[in-house]
């Protein structure tokens, strides 16, 4: 064959391998942080990260750790991973500053999130509260009513239509709170406007400005949230990696900043082949390539022969 074709061929060979060789490191959703929160196991911040059971919940959008549920979306505003607890703050809740009537707050019984230990205070409600019942039981703390009394003082009751210092029997202390069979809190049922949750006191249980408001959930492991797991994904963590996942088997991925993935960790250089392998859980495409570049490489040795 005519010499002066040899480096059309090489071209040939550049221009095709190229793209091959450069989609086995695609970039990753995942990202240690959003916002101002850290995300560490068992949350992520995109498919394939985290843990598979948590994906469908916990998104981060535009800086914001979202957690989604059938009733809307709610951002999170602190987690302990220490606890094994986070906290949303719905914007429909009232606070002291704002009030508000509310739609119904729930969790999806699927989700791996349940109440933890909130104290809801139930606003602008039918009076008297103390005859509040679900499927018969009473729903209302009558040691805790100077919650009510102290929440009350709050001059924005008057966007509840409340008069200023309204009677607190129509303010109900629902703790411990729970969910209906639906898994909502129903005001609508309960024949109240709005509600305010108080996460925690602040050192200042008298001062209701002062209160941290937010709904404080607890969260259990699963998928592979074992102790073989949470080990793997400790010395992921640990060389610098984020856990996820690998679609459609979800096995193990310790996903790092190189731009490709291991099994185990990141503290050694890893094979970009054998790594691209595990992120997209087959090697189908992938031996496709190895051949059509087996094929060029033959060739390019035949002709330079």
């Amino acid at each position: 064959m005519d010499s002066q074709i040899l480096p059309f061929i090489i071209f040939l060979i550049a221009v095709t391998v190229t793209p091959l060789l450069s989609s086995a490191a695609p970039a990753t959703p995942c990202q240690s942080n959003c916002g101002s929160l850290q995300i560490k196991y068992p949350f992520g911040t995109g498919y394939g990260c985290g843990s598979p059971r948590f994906e469908p919940y916990i998104t981060c959008k535009s800086n914001q750790l979202l957690l989604t549920t059938h009733t809307g979306s709610y951002l999170i505003t602190a987690i302990s991973y220490k606890d094994s607890t986070l906290t949303i703050t719905p914007s429909a809740m009232s606070t002291c500053n704002s009030m508000q009537q509310s739609p119904n707050l729930g969790l999806d019984w699927a989700s791996p999130f349940q109440l933890g230990p909130s104290i809801f205070l139930l606003l602008s409600c039918t009076p008297p509260t103390s005859s509040l019942t679900i499927k018969g039981s009473p729903v209302c703390d009558p040691s805790s009513t100077h919650l009510c009394a102290t929440i009350y003082t709050c001059p924005a009751v008057v966007n509840l239509r409340l008069p200023l210092f309204p009677p607190t029997n129509t303010c109900c202390v629902y703790s411990p709170a729970n969910f209906n069979s639906k898994g909502e809190l129903d005001l609508r049922e309960m024949k109240c406007k709005g509600y305010a949750s108080i996460a925690s006191f602040q050192d200042s249980p008298t001062d209701p400005s002062k209160w941290m408001y937010g709904v404080t959930l607890k969260y259990t492991n699963g998928g592979f949230d074992d102790y073989y797991m949470n080990n793997k994904c400790n010395t992921c963590e640990d060389s610098g990696g984020i856990c996820g996942y690998s679609p459609p088997t979800n096995s193990f991925l310790c996903i790092c900043n190189s731009g490709f993935n291991a099994t185990t960790d990141c503290y050694n250089n890893y094979n970009p082949v054998q790594d691209y392998e595990d992120l997209i859980g087959t090697s189908t495409s992938l031996s496709t390539q190895k051949i059509m570049l087996g094929l060029w490489v033959g060739l390019l040795f035949y002709i330079a022969a």
